[in-house]
């Protein structure tokens, strides 16, 4: 199963968009772990991402920065999740 990391931080309105939408994925179909990690609680986080929040990562992959590239995610745990029958893994 595919692991999905969001970098965040509280109150973050563009994270917790982003988070609405990833979980609303879920539903329609996607499996995935998913974690959120506030870059807040380390310095080097927060260094690395505060620019770019919500950073969406789908196995270590970077997927989307800022605004959620909601295609991109798709498209992405397509190649990742796909048991070669083309499902999804439902």
């Amino acid at each position: 199963m595919s692991e999905v990391i969001v970098y965040s931080r509280p109150g973050c309105h563009l994270c917790e968009l982003a988070l609405e939408a990833i979980v609303a994925l879920q539903a329609t179909g996607y499996r995935f772990q998913l974690h959120e990690i506030d870059i807040e609680s380390d310095e080097s986080l927060l260094r690395a991402y505060l620019e770019r929040i919500p950073v969406v990562e789908v196995d270590g992959q970077v997927v989307s920065e800022l605004l959620l590239d909601q295609a991109g995610l798709r498209a992405r745990l397509d190649i990742v999740s796909c048991d070669g029958a083309g499902n999804r893994g439902i």
